[in-house]
């Protein structure tokens, strides 16, 4: 960890010399896309900016928002035992701003919901913090960060739970996502409306997961992405959010590949999973792309994560790194009445050292949503078809069904 304090000390002392002054005149000159709401901690949707607090001096800026997901859900398994359940999926407060001057902010998100803040086990920690993280902006272009916050990882995982169409994200992400880390972070971003766009993110963190106390010599965790708009940013941040809201008058594209490596890592996921009882480096590829147009959305993902020697060893359970490989197909339509239906294929394989202990998955899910308040006030229906192939070619289903009610400023 001796090199997190080394990189933050440089990469500060260089920013003020690519310090540049911005004006509106060159912004509308040269067609460049607002980005401040696109730092690595701010892709939570909102149809405006939370409460905000100014001080008089302008030293300090405080915008206070909040957003829940209540649901209801119904759950069937193969043998025809049903349950019903209806509970706080995500209940979040974030706190944004300023210190000082625009160009020193911080992010601050604390969740409180059960499932947010999961089990706490003798010795655990209560996992209340998602995001702890201070940026320094030095110009528009570039974007430094010290702290907790999500790796720049696959476009899914980067969006907002409050920003997708469906419930809940792909079974792919739930096993493969990069999720979030503490640490250093580098986005280079330059985005324009009508002309070829890239973003570059590199990050370089602890790769232990959020709120770890773990301490010691563990490597740590390596991260590069690079996203490609070939016909333009899209617009009002539109590739930070599912679903066409702001139906695009021409077509609009996103590619994006992100890896990771994580040295010696001490979970089965990666920075999530299950605690391991020896260290296993991990790599993961993350592959992206989306069109919007007109109220068309189409998405594909593809996740990989491997490792030299996934299997562990140990007494009693069996220990594992959870190799293999998923994709993600989703589209969708959204009428101009605000309802918007989705459709999502996920396909997901494990890989061969590990297919004793768990199967492959494919998850087949029709929703239907209708938009209130653009992503900040939604209701959302859905329901998903379950098939497990297990390893003996044995074909398990399960299936449910959910509403949930989005609301957040």
């Amino acid at each position: 960890m001796k090199i997190l304090p080394v990189l933050l000390i440089s990469l500060f002392a260089a920013g003020p010399l690519l310090a540049q002054e911005d004006t509106e005149e060159k912004k509308r000159k040269t067609g460049r896309e607002d980005n401040d709401l696109k730092l690595s901690v701010l892709p939570y949707y909102n149809f405006g900016k939370g409460l905000g607090i100014t001080s008089p001096d302008s030293l300090f800026q405080l915008n206070i928002r909040f957003r829940m997901q209540n649901r209801a859900e119904f759950a069937e398994d193969e043998e025809g035992e049903s349950s019903i359940g209806a509970y706080v999926k995500r209940l979040r407060l974030r706190f944004d701003g300023y210190v000082g001057s625009p160009q020193f902010l911080y992010a601050i998100q604390l969740s409180f919901a059960p499932e947010d803040v999961g089990e706490i086990h003798d010795g655990g920690n209560l996992n209340v913090i998602r995001d702890a993280v201070i940026f320094y902006r030095p110009n528009e272009l570039w974007t430094f960060s010290f702290g907790q916050t999500k790796l720049p990882g696959n476009r899914q995982r980067v969006n907002s739970s409050g920003a997708l169409q469906l419930t809940d994200r792909s079974i792919n992400n739930a096993r493969f996502n990069l999720d979030r880390d503490f640490g250093i972070q580098v986005h280079n971003l330059n985005e324009y409306r009508d002309r070829f766009s890239y973003n570059l993110k590199l990050a370089v963190t602890t790769g232990n997961g959020r709120n770890t106390t773990v301490k010691g010599d563990q490597g740590l965790s390596y991260t590069g992405k690079a996203e490609l708009f070939p016909f333009g940013a899209f617009a009002h941040s539109g590739s930070t959010f599912e679903g066409d809201i702001q139906r695009e008058s021409r077509p609009k594209v996103l590619l994006s590949a992100a890896y990771n490596y994580n040295d010696r890592a001490l979970k089965s996921q990666g920075v999530l999973g299950e605690e391991l009882s020896e260290a296993r480096s991990q790599s993961s590829w993350l592959l992206d792309a989306m069109l919007k147009y007109r109220g068309f959305t189409g998405m594909l993902a593809y996740m990989d994560r491997s490792a030299k020697d996934p299997l562990i060893q140990a007494a009693g359970a069996p220990e594992y790194v959870y190799v293999g490989h998923g994709t993600d197909y989703q589209a969708s339509y959204l009428f101009p009445s605000d309802y918007e239906i989705i459709g999502r294929f996920s396909r997901q394989k494990a890989g061969h050292a590990i297919q004793v202990y768990t199967p492959d998955q494919n998850q087949y899910t029709l929703g239907l949503t209708r938009y209130i308040w653009e992503h900040a006030f939604k209701f959302q229906a859905e329901a998903s078809l379950n098939r497990y192939i297990h390893r003996d070619n044995r074909v398990s289903k399960d299936w449910h069904a959910r509403f949930q009610v989005e609301m957040g400023i």
